[in-house]
């Protein structure tokens, strides 16, 4: 898949100009959030379904993503800001044999029917990957996903070196943890602060969190 081209910010009228040049040249940085999402109407949805958690919590943030343009940002080659259409999962599949994994994509899409049937092949036909890429390099409007759902954490963060140029969100998601009679679904959320401030990463995590309410999608 051919990725689209990303539409150039007309920075003349862009309320975070001066943000972005903030963040970008004069003190470049990124910030992580972790927070504990509900997810107990997410998996009692999915207890009653045929479907994969893993796919269904992967489709529920691309559809998040997708719908604030702030996380589909991306560079032009002369370092001015711009946006993708639309932006797709790239997530890690576990090797148990190896204790290795691989980072597998598939296109985003709006049916979550559709994406979890071309998600699935995808987990199965890369379960024993030895190579950490075996589709080859990611399409450049894409964002990375990994679990770690053999631990829950109340933080995590990391260090991206070349990070500074890279706009794209990062999510890592932990083990399910029972906390006063609801399940929990630890999210962390790594930003290029440059792309978005607290403001945008809690009305991310606020739109990731209204599907694990209303997992009517999950059928």
């Amino acid at each position: 898949m051919t990725s689209p081209s990303a539409t150039p910010i007309d920075l003349s009228t862009w309320p975070r100009r001066q943000h972005f040049e903030h963040y970008r040249s004069a003190v470049p940085c990124t910030y992580a959030l972790t927070v504990d999402l509900d997810a107990t109407a997410f998996v009692e949805a999915l207890r009653d379904s045929t479907r994969k958690t893993y796919i269904a919590q992967i489709w529920a943030l691309a559809t998040a993503v997708n719908q604030h343009d702030e996380f589909r940002m991306c560079l032009t080659p002369d370092g001015a800001p711009a946006t993708w259409p639309v932006v797709h999962p790239s997530f890690t599949v576990f090797n148990a044999a190896r204790e290795t994994f691989a980072s597998v994509w598939a296109p985003y899409d709006p049916s979550f029917a559709a994406f979890h049937d071309t998600a699935a092949a995808l987990l199965t036909e890369h379960r024993t990957a030895t190579e950490m890429f075996p589709q080859g390099p990611p399409p450049a409007n894409s964002f990375d996903v990994s679990s770690l759902p053999w631990t829950s954490f109340t933080g995590f963060s990391l260090a991206v070196q070349p990070g500074f140029d890279h706009l794209a969100p990062i999510f890592t998601l932990g083990r399910y943890v029972e906390r006063e009679g609801s399940l929990r679904l630890p999210v962390a959320l790594q930003v290029h602060h440059a792309a978005a401030d607290g403001f945008h990463a809690a009305r991310l995590l606020e739109t990731v969190q209204g599907l694990l309410l209303e997992p009517g999608w999950v059928a």
